[in-house]
């Protein structure tokens, strides 16, 4: 595949290791200040730049034809209008708050625990993430796909950030250096506690999973999610 890469920081050039190890080609290294674009050759774009940049990038592709895959968290005020300028013209689309296959495993064992627990009002539930110091948004984009599923699946209404409030789920964010990612769902008794963890080691699981997601949409339509590319049902 010929991919063009929007963003080419420390992710970009791991997505560009792992891509380049897989056979695939880099055409395009789409960052700060590049003012033209050609979107001709691109069979696939990988997205993951700033928030202020990425609902931009997903409508150029779009709009030129070119299927896109974003990993870029913080701009998701503009997910639907994404999503419908996507279909308006017949695109291909797919937004992962994280592209880690063992993360997207993770998100379907929150999903399960979350029903088991729902009628179990004695248990409490808190989530906490902890990223390297340049990350910029707080909470994580994983950490609010996380709460989403909970809130999918149980009584809770809403998530926060670090405030304890009756009904919705607390996420505490923590900036530590050189910690790629880690995730902790806890639900909290009086008698015991119930938790499930994601540690990531390094960049490299974030990047494989985007570029298996560039491989699958080829030749799609529409609007996906991580769970289509692994066939999670």
């Amino acid at each position: 595949m010929n991919i063009a890469l929007f963003g080419y920081g420390k992710m970009g050039r791991m997505i560009e290791k792992i891509a380049m190890e897989r056979g695939h080609h880099i055409i395009a290294r789409i960052d700060v200040g590049t003012t033209e674009i050609d979107y001709s050759e691109m069979d696939v774009a990988i997205d993951f730049s700033m928030p202020t940049a990425a609902f931009g990038n997903i409508k150029q592709c779009v709009e030129n034809g070119v299927p896109i895959v974003s990993g870029t968290t913080g701009w998701l005020n503009d997910y639907d209008n994404a999503v419908a300028f996507c279909n308006e013209h017949k695109g291909a689309f797919i937004y992962a708050s994280n592209f880690s296959l063992g993360v997207n495993i993770f998100f379907e064992l929150n999903e399960n625990l979350a029903k088991m627990m729902k009628k179990l009002e004695q248990y409490k539930v808190s989530l906490e993430e902890i990223h390297h110091t340049q990350k910029m948004d707080a909470p994580s984009g994983t950490a609010i796909t996380l709460a989403e599923g909970i809130i999918a699946n149980s009584r809770y209404k809403n998530w926060n950030l670090e405030q304890d409030r009756v009904d919705e789920i607390t996420i505490v964010s923590k900036r530590v250096a050189e910690v790629p990612g880690t995730h902790i769902v806890d639900y909290e008794s009086s008698v015991d506690n119930i938790a499930i963890k994601h540690t990531a080691h390094n960049r490299e699981g974030f990047a494989l999973g985007a570029v298996v997601a560039a491989e699958w949409i080829i030749g799609k339509t529409g609007v996906f999610s991580m769970r289509d590319v692994l066939n999670l049902g």
